[in-house]
């Protein structure tokens, strides 16, 4: 936002429904402009004149809020026809004119304007101050009220949205230190991994190598201890993958003899899981059905990890059963089911497991649009079944590389397409710099002296009007007393107040009987009553042009 435009709230471009709203407004205040002016019986010209004013004044109201403020008050004093606008400037000004004291400075001006512009057209009446006080009320009617009434509207929302952001803002914040705080507990559980599991995984590697080579073994048992070195090369090698992966996703770098052998963890790897299996000892049948599909890696991976836990669960908790790995390429989706019957043996000692194997196979197929079922069968076995989709890029895999959907979180807090907010608009606004009360208290202020200036003028302008009904109400003894019976009614009267006051309203018929056919004019006293109690009353009776009856009797107050 420009400097020399700092207290707009700039320039808002037209749309056509803007534009449409504002020609619609303009056809609506210009019929009831054109009312007025009827009324008032205006010339064409004048009423032609209000037109192009209410034209003018509602389309330039957005991008100069205070100068049409301004033009318009004065405006609508010389053209009734767009006097009706000012309620319009009023709450436009107010919403759109940044800063309290900027605000206050536009409705100040207005004011004046409004002012100087009646005592001009009013300059030949005798009571100026009666048309001060009318233009008063009118300008806190109609353009201060609807000006504070669209200023706390304004403020709300400016609030409520301020305060939203800053929250979405703060829980992004919060996010960001729990991912920060997750990578390094991340770092150390890759290190300690690191320090652990891969000493005892060398050392077996060792081990298992030096067996292999010891002239006393048999053939089969070298077999075995075959497998065993190679499952313990390719567990060192898995375990260097996932500390890589841990380590801000790099891989760890592999020695020359591990790398030429790395472990195949997708669909393509599954065969070797189970030609494993059997090495050992374990009864495996792998059958697939389909036309093989290629899957996404995710997936893929995915399939490789449900056969390799659902294997050494089934070796876990029923070793010696035969075990069926399958493998179904359907139309949309790969199948993969693993089942084994009951236990065949006794198991060797207590089975250690953790419980959260099925708990991560579920969560990794859920993450790439697939799922996993498992539960016992009716024979007593066990079976693991995964339904994982082809399609292109899973929708959870990003979830995956953000912390297990950190993303979506942030997303959800703060939704895209939302514009920017302009803080320091917002600030200004509010008026809350460094954390102070002071736009609050002024804004407050500024409301309640509206308030106090609109119930002084009313008090005041009532405190005028009760004081002329007095005028116009009372007379001396000595003024009824020279007052004739028989003088015409046109003397009298012109002598006499007219006694059009509520003061003296009913008065005429609490006396004596009245002449028939008689018109009675009823005035108080000037001169207050011993007890003040009772009023005195002074009526004078007219028939015929003439005074036909006064009288002067008390009525109970």
């Amino acid at each position: 936002m420009r400097a020399g435009r700092d207290w707009l709230r700039g320039p808002e471009p037209w749309t056509r429904r803007m534009l449409a709203g504002d020609l619609l407004l303009v056809a609506v205040l210009a019929l009831l402009g054109l009312g007025v002016e009827e009324l008032d019986n205006a010339s064409g010209p004048r009423m032609a004149a209000g037109a192009v004013a209410v034209l003018v004044l509602t389309l330039l109201r957005r991008r100069l809020p205070a100068t049409m403020l301004v033009a318009g008050s004065a405006v609508g004093v010389f053209l009734p026809g767009a006097f009706l606008v000012t309620t319009l400037l009023g709450w436009s000004a107010g919403r759109r004119i940044v800063g309290v004291g900027r605000a206050l400075a536009a409705f100040v001006g207005a004011f004046l304007a409004v002012l100087l512009a009646s005592l001009v057209h009013e300059w030949g009446q005798t009571r100026l101050l009666l048309v001060i006080v009318f233009s008063t009320l009118m300008f806190l009617a109609t353009t201060v009220m609807p000006g504070l009434a669209s200023r706390y509207w304004h403020q709300r929302r400016t609030l409520l949205r301020a305060l939203q952001e800053r929250n979405a803002q703060l829980l992004r914040e919060r996010a960001m230190v729990e991912g920060q705080a997750r990578l390094r507990e991340r770092q150390r559980i890759a290190q300690d991994m690191h320090d652990s599991l891969g000493h005892q995984l060398a050392l077996i590697s060792v081990h298992t190598g030096a067996l292999e080579v010891d002239p006393e073994l048999t053939a089969r048992q070298r077999e075995g201890v075959g497998v065993l070195r190679q499952a313990s090369v390719a567990a060192m090698h898995e375990l260097r993958e996932v500390v890589g992966i841990l380590r801000d996703g790099v891989e760890a770098p592999l020695p020359v003899e591990e790398a030429a052998q790395p472990a195949a963890r997708g669909v393509a790897g599954i065969a070797g899981v189970v030609e494993a299996a059997r090495g050992a000892g374990t009864d495996v049948r792998l059958t697939t059905s389909g036309q093989p599909r290629p899957l996404m890696a995710a997936c893929d991976h995915a399939a490789y990890r449900i056969v390799q836990e659902a294997l050494t669960n089934a070796y876990k908790h029923a070793p010696g059963s035969a075990i069926a790995v399958e493998l179904r390429y359907e139309d949309d989706s790969l199948v993969v089911e693993i089942a084994n019957g009951p236990a065949a043996a006794a198991g060797a000692g207590e089975v250690v497991s953790g419980g959260q194997g099925l708990t991560g196979l579920r969560e990794r197929a859920r993450l790439v649009g697939g799922m996993v079922h498992a539960g016992a069968t009716e024979g007593g076995g066990f079976r693991v079944a995964g339904v994982l989709p082809y399609g292109a890029e899973p929708a959870g895999v990003g979830d995956v590389a953000d912390d297990f959907g950190q993303q979506d979180r942030i997303r959800a807090l703060a939704p895209e397409g939302t514009p920017p907010m302009d803080w320091a608009a917002v600030d200004r606004e509010l008026a809350v710099p460094g954390g102070s009360r002071t736009g609050g208290v002024v804004l407050g202020c500024g409301i309640a002296v509206a308030a106090v200036v609109l119930l002084v003028i009313v008090i005041g302008a009532g405190v005028v009007l009760m004081l002329g009904s007095v005028n116009d109400s009372m007379i001396d003894r000595s003024d009824y007393d020279a007052v004739q019976v028989g003088e015409t009614e046109q003397a009298v009267r012109g002598r006499l107040p007219n006694g059009d006051t509520i003061l003296v309203s009913g008065m005429d018929r609490k006396g004596p009987q009245r002449p028939e056919g008689s018109q009675c004019l009823a005035l108080l006293s000037s001169e207050p009553s011993a007890d003040f109690s009772t009023d005195t009353v002074f009526r004078f009776c007219f028939k015929d042009g003439k005074l036909v009856d006064k009288q002067a009797y008390e009525v109970k107050q």
